[in-house]
């Protein structure tokens, strides 16, 4: 079974981060979601579990995806879901850079390999920090978020 996994906080988890998840889910038998812990403490952040539960939802109908904590390193939760693969999506050369030193660092430590996913153009200035950000300001961020009714009527290969 090829496994791979989609770390991060996901703080929210943004219209970009489904894009990432729809176009790496046709490489893999399984894709496990990994939000990072309660142990992480930023300003504002939601509880993991709330975290989780809002991208259960998300992909409730998709049996090939499991969302789970995670805590410690990337390889560290790729080795205990049996996971060959760190998928990641970069928006920028600086993400591009950011991700290719930990790439390098996963492949060296763990053997495992990272899967780099460009954004596409419409969706390279989505950030969780950019709605963090709206949504302190009172701004409606509803298009930056993935809707439930949407995900079970797509199947984008």
């Amino acid at each position: 079974m090829k496994t791979g996994i989609f770390v991060g906080s996901f703080n929210p988890f943004t219209i970009g981060h489904d894009n990432i998840v729809r176009r790496a889910l046709p490489l893999f038998d399984r894709l496990v979601i990994g939000v990072v812990g309660d142990h992480v403490h930023k300003p504002d952040m939601p509880c993991a579990e709330e975290r989780i539960r809002t991208i259960r939802e998300l992909y409730a109908h998709e049996s090939r995806i499991e969302v789970k904590p995670y805590y410690g390193l990337a390889i560290d939760f790729a080795k205990a879901e049996g996971a060959r693969y760190i998928v990641k999506g970069v928006r920028s050369v600086k993400d591009f850079e950011y991700e290719h030193e930990q790439a390098d660092v996963n492949r060296q430590l763990g053997g495992v390999d990272t899967l780099l996913f460009y954004a596409e153009p419409n969706l390279a200035s989505v950030s969780s920090g950019v709605v963090r950000e709206l949504q302190h300001f009172g701004a409606d961020v509803s298009q930056f978020l993935p809707k439930k009714a949407e995900k079970a009527s797509e199947s984008k290969e």
